[in-house]
């Protein structure tokens, strides 16, 4: 083969894998921000009041399950691609400590409308709508926040501070960039380094929100409340160091559970009696359960 021949060859190898590596982005990206609508069927054995929230552009579905007046109430937030149901266990630990608890689908998940994920962005929105409504409809109690996951990431790409009493983010990205890497190496190692900036650029166009605003450890240091960090040590999808380096973004007062062992998974039923220690007792303490 000439030498003209082989670069010919080599350049249209590297546009083919060019043009590979784009439409793989593409699909990556697609698959991560299209809706997750589904319906909803929260456990018989765990009774709790269908409920249908305000928000500033769709209803919030979510269950309500209310044990009285004078209870402090915890809103539960799920992960990406989840809904409440995916919440119930850790609600019925909640609720045996005594708390009142809303769980929601937020929007693009579950029985919310939305036409597109947004990792945190326009989730955040039905964060508020939320508080706003364990405001109206449980008045003078104190109000608790578990986010996991994208639903951490909700709670703090909102406006701060959050306007809770306590806030427990589990699983939680502090950074973009790193979480998509991350994303993408587990299918595809090593592959991230490369294909996240693709997936970065196409951010704006097709979400309308630049990429700087989508990260969470901006928001942290502003919450106005106490904070608890919490990070499996096994985790891919949100790697112990940058729990800590969450963590370390946080104001005070804070405390950080590292889940031995654990990688992006319901802490809760992974570590019953870890999350009974810590999830549940630093609640506890902040919202003054006797």
């Amino acid at each position: 083969m000439t030498a003209r021949r082989w670069l010919r060859s080599a350049a249209a190898g590297l546009a083919l894998l060019i043009a590979a590596t784009a439409v793989t982005s593409w699909i990556f990206a697609s698959t991560l921000i299209a809706p997750a609508n589904r319906a909803v069927s929260i456990p018989a054995d765990f009774p709790a009041q269908t409920v249908s929230i305000p928000g500033s552009s769709h209803p919030v579905a979510g269950s309500w399950r209310d044990l009285g007046p004078g209870t402090p109430a915890v809103l539960l937030l799920h992960g990406l691609r989840g809904d409440r149901t995916s919440l119930v266990p850790r609600a019925r630990l909640l609720v045996d400590a005594g708390f009142s608890v809303l769980l929601v689908d937020q929007q693009a998940h579950g029985e919310t409308p939305g036409e597109h994920i947004t990792l945190g962005w326009l989730e955040s929105a039905d964060v508020r709508a939320a508080r706003d409504w364990l405001r109206a409809h449980a008045p003078g109690r104190r109000l608790g926040v578990i986010g996991v996951s994208l639903g951490g990431a909700s709670v703090l790409l909102g406006e701060q501070p959050v306007g809770f009493d306590a806030v427990v983010l589990e699983a939680v990205y502090p950074r973009l960039r790193r979480a998509v890497e991350n994303r993408i190496n587990i299918r595809m190692n090593p592959l991230g380094v490369v294909v996240a900036p693709l997936l970065i650029v196409q951010i704006e166009p097709r979400l309308h929100v630049r990429p700087e605003q989508l990260e969470p450890i901006r928001g942290i240091g502003k919450l106005g409340a106490p904070v608890l960090v919490v990070g499996g040590s096994r985790d891919a999808h949100t790697t112990e160091e940058e729990t800590r380096d969450l963590f370390a973004a946080a104001a005070q007062p804070r405390r950080l559970w590292i889940v031995d062992g654990a990688g992006h998974q319901d802490f809760a039923r992974y570590d019953r009696a870890g999350y009974e220690a810590n999830v549940v007792a630093f609640l506890r303490r902040e919202l003054a359960v006797d």
